[in-house]
């Protein structure tokens, strides 16, 4: 008697082997940008010991202002700041954030998790209702809905998300005033509870969302359209399967392929559009951090926020090759 076949598992080996191979080519990369973080900042016409020192600076002598240099030690050689920032941020230490007074581990730890909250649902909300919409717009191209979705899309592409953001307040906290403007609490409460977060989320996710989503529904609505146009498709049709079942079964899988890079391609959008949401919204998350860090050329909070930005972008990128190759055998994961 012969057992039922067992059905092939997750190509567990062949993803590590990429998974692997990028890492060892994501080390060079993030080396590259930290020492071109240093190099900009060095170049920055801002000058990190006056923004340290803020008023008290104006009234201060040159000897202080010198003696506050080498505490801080940006009097020192660019090469020699950065590899005293890389050998420390390798053991865990990322510095202390000059700005904030602050060590740059807890400062981007309270901050990150709000980001993080805001892109992921913003993200939903994209990926969720570009494929609905880009679906529905496939199965009738040129009807009135395909035309109505495609132009709101191709509005949307070139409407920056801080402008989205300030329409969405006037609309929905000043004219409606059902929605609040900005925060993540009620004015004047000192807890953070859900039902505040949740409310506070709405704008901001929405109008990220938005200003992804076209993106999504355009590359969806071609996938599926193509999809629709093929000869299997044709068959099945002409052998009396039902309309739902060859949109669903056929059509959306095909369409959903070419979906997938999107995932790596829209991150460094994303952190982006996240970055003007937040500052729109006074959001808690790494936006304000980041502007005052390059404004007040604070070299290890800086390095620390764009080495993020820049392993969020590469593990982006894996994630959209590998949910490719799980979708698509013939792709593989050793290309």
């Amino acid at each position: 008697m012969t057992g039922r076949p067992r059905s092939p598992g997750l190509p567990w080996g062949p993803m590590a082997r990429m998974a692997g191979r990028r890492a060892l080519l994501a080390a060079p990369v993030l080396l590259a940008v930290t020492l071109g973080v240093f190099a900009v900042a060095d170049l920055s016409p801002f000058d990190p010991v006056k923004a340290y020192a803020g008023t008290a600076g104006l009234t201060a002598s040159q000897a202080d202002l010198d003696q506050l240099r080498a505490n801080l030690g940006v009097d020192r050689p660019l090469a020699g700041r950065w590899w005293d920032w890389l050998t420390s941020a390798l053991t865990g230490d990322l510095g202390t954030s000059a700005v904030m007074r602050r060590p740059v581990a807890e400062v981007i730890a309270e901050r990150v998790g709000w980001s993080a909250l805001l892109a992921a649902t913003a993200f939903a909300v994209a990926a969720s209702a570009g494929t609905a919409l880009g679906v529905l717009a496939a199965r009738r191209r040129g009807g009135r809905l395909d035309r109505v979705v495609s132009s709101l899309a191709y509005t949307l592409e070139a409407a920056p998300a801080f402008w989205l953001g300030l329409l969405s307040i006037w609309f929905f906290s000043v004219h409606l005033g059902v929605l609040p403007s900005g925060g993540l609490t009620d004015a004047g409460s000192d807890v953070v509870t859900a039902d505040q977060v949740a409310r506070h989320l709405v704008l901001p996710a929405l109008v990220l969302g938005v200003s992804q989503l076209p993106w999504f529904f355009l590359y969806v609505r071609q996938g599926v359209a193509d999809a629709l146009d093929e000869d299997p498709v044709r068959g099945a049709r002409a052998r009396g399967i039902g309309e739902r079942r060859v949109l669903l079964g056929h059509g959306l899988r095909a369409g959903m392929l070419p979906m997938l890079t999107l995932i790596g391609s829209r991150v460094p959008e994303l952190i982006t559009g996240a970055l003007l949401v937040e500052t729109v919204f006074s959001w808690p998350g790494i936006a304000a951090a980041t502007v005052q860090a390059a404004t007040s050329v604070d070299f290890p909070l800086l390095a620390a926020l764009t080495v993020l930005a820049t392993a969020a972008v590469l593990a982006g990128n894996l994630l959209s090759d590998l949910l490719y190759g799980l979708a698509d055998p013939r792709v593989g994961f050793d290309g």
